[in-house]
């Protein structure tokens, strides 16, 4: 895979389905990956990501799942059946094997989870792990690997370490991605998308940047081009 264009993700991270419509139809062709998290979910979006699907484009479902093992299980069973390419998950060792199980023949890539990147290392402090944001990834890429998982999601800061540990072939999702000279929002741990994709990135998940811009279309085209530099480079 070398085309920009399969490797950017456009996150529909906006609160209605008509906004969701309307820029899907403004950006056309000139994408073809949309991830659709819990603000879309929750106002109609599973219903029109099953409608992304059949009508051709790369859906992420950005749900997160955690629970024991059979719910975890009987839900990815559905998401699969709903025609989704991507889908991720915490990254926790027996969730991720009940996940990995279920999803076997459908074509499901499951992405694990590892530290969101609006965490830093006093966030993940807080949060109770005695490792900082780098080692938790590292281990969570670990545990990932050896479930069988499609591929991770990490801070693009974290992005080469974790190629190093899962090899060439699992995806490496990185959101986070902040063209140059635009706001890093609440994103604390970012990176440019030829410097994630020079990184070991695969996917590059950019939100904001295009769903806020003033032309969606001519973000899209300006982020191709940039992340096409960075692979012919």
């Amino acid at each position: 895979m070398t085309s920009a264009r399969d490797r950017l993700i456009v996150g529909l991270d906006i609160p209605t389905i008509g906004e969701a419509e309307k820029i899907v139809a403004t950006i056309g062709d000139e994408a073809i990956f949309y991830k659709i998290g819990y603000q879309l979910v929750f106002a109609g979006g599973l219903e029109f990501a099953s409608d992304l699907a059949k009508s051709g484009k790369n859906v992420f479902l950005d749900m997160k799942l955690l629970d024991i093992d059979n719910t975890v299980a009987k839900g990815v069973e559905n998401i699969a059946r709903m025609g989704m390419s991507m889908l991720t998950m915490h990254a926790y060792p027996k969730a991720m094997k009940a996940a990995v199980e279920a999803a076997k023949g459908s074509g499901l890539c499951l992405l694990g989870v590892t530290v969101l990147t609006s965490m830093d290392a006093a966030d993940v402090k807080d949060a109770g792990y005695a490792l900082d944001p780098k080692a938790l990834v590292l281990r969570r890429a670990e545990q990932a690997r050896d479930a069988g998982m499609g591929g991770i999601v990490c801070s693009a800061e974290e992005a080469a370490a974790v190629r190093g540990i899962v090899g060439p072939d699992m995806a490496v999702v990185t959101p986070g991605i902040r063209p140059t000279g635009s706001d890093h929002g609440d994103q604390k741990r970012v990176m440019t998308p030829g410097d994630a994709l020079a990184a070991g990135s695969s996917h590059l998940v950019v939100g904001r940047p295009i769903v806020k811009a003033a032309d969606p279309l001519a973000a899209v085209k300006a982020i191709v081009a940039e992340m096409d530099a960075a692979l012919k480079g």
